[in-house]
């Protein structure tokens, strides 16, 4: 679906238009750029930090909790936001994983054709954008580091999202049109208890609300936010999936994760706790 969103998207290097060519992405500058046999580009730029990404385990850690339908409640309101918010255009999903959220928006969007009913799922994983490029809808995958300047060119996007995602405000701003609109998911304080202190997991900052305005200050305004939590019943292989997907991954050792999951009555109780949070660019 690369075609769908070839006119929104940029030269990594030099930000000028991508056309098709040999199989591939080309500037006129001559900047070229492979497109994966899965479907998806990779447009990291020369300063891009490689290796940031998901793992492989962690994308089908991630694809096996979400397709479960665990985290429904979440992708349901960010699409009813999406849709109360959007006005026609270009979604863009920067650290869209597997383009689940994305995949959501879009159907909430019906009747709309080209451009206006298409999705850019940006990640640093090539694991995530193998899946992305697949997901349901018409979405463009492509492999891009979200603290570079993004491979989009400017005002393109009518909105964009950011689920348990890195926010680069300035890029944000640069790729939004004016007026368009930002979605933005983080985790609450009581996120995955029931699993945190038993399994050893990150906590959230409790100043998160705060940096979060900290970060959007001058370039978003804010329309709406409201908290969203709801209850988890999860065996002992779907909270494994939960951990797994997450930054908790990469600072637990596996074998002490299921000993200690090992010891938790199934099904698990846990809660999921986050705020959706709507804004508008300003300028």
């Amino acid at each position: 679906m690369l075609d769908d969103v070839l006119s929104a998207l940029a030269c990594p290097h030099c930000a000028a238009e991508l056309t098709r060519a040999d199989g591939g992405l080309r500037c006129a500058r001559g900047h070229a750029f492979d497109i994966a046999r899965q479907g998806y580009a990779s447009l990291l730029s020369a300063g891009s930090r490689t290796g940031t990404g998901d793992t492989a385990a962690m994308v089908a850690a991630r694809t096996a909790f979400l397709d479960a339908g665990h985290y429904a409640p979440i992708a349901d309101a960010v699409a009813r936001l999406v849709a109360a918010l959007d006005t026609g255009g270009t979604l863009l999903d920067v650290g869209a994983g597997t383009g689940h959220h994305l995949s959501r928006a879009l159907a909430e969007l019906p009747g709309r054709s080209g451009m206006e009913g298409s999705g850019i799922a940006l990640d640093a994983s090539k694991y995530a954008a193998r899946r992305a490029a697949k997901a349901p809808g018409r979405i463009g995958a492509v492999v891009a580091d979200a603290w570079q300047r993004l491979p989009v060119r400017e005002g393109a996007i009518s909105t964009a999202l950011d689920v348990f995602a890195p926010r680069n405000a300035a890029e944000l701003h640069r790729v939004l049109r004016p007026g368009g609109h930002l979605v933005v998911v983080t985790p609450g304080s009581g996120h995955l208890s029931g699993l945190v202190a038993e399994l050893g997991l990150i906590s959230v900052d409790a100043r998160k609300r705060e940096r979060l305005s900290e970060q959007l200050a001058d370039r978003f305004a804010l329309v709406e936010r409201h908290g969203l939590e709801f209850p988890l019943e999860l065996s002992r292989a779907d909270a494994e999936a939960v951990v797994a997907m997450g930054p908790s991954a990469r600072h637990l050792d596996e074998g002490e994760l299921r000993d200690r999951l090992a010891a938790l009555p199934e099904p698990i109780a846990a809660t999921a706790s986050v705020e959706v949070a709507g804004y508008r660019r300003v300028g």
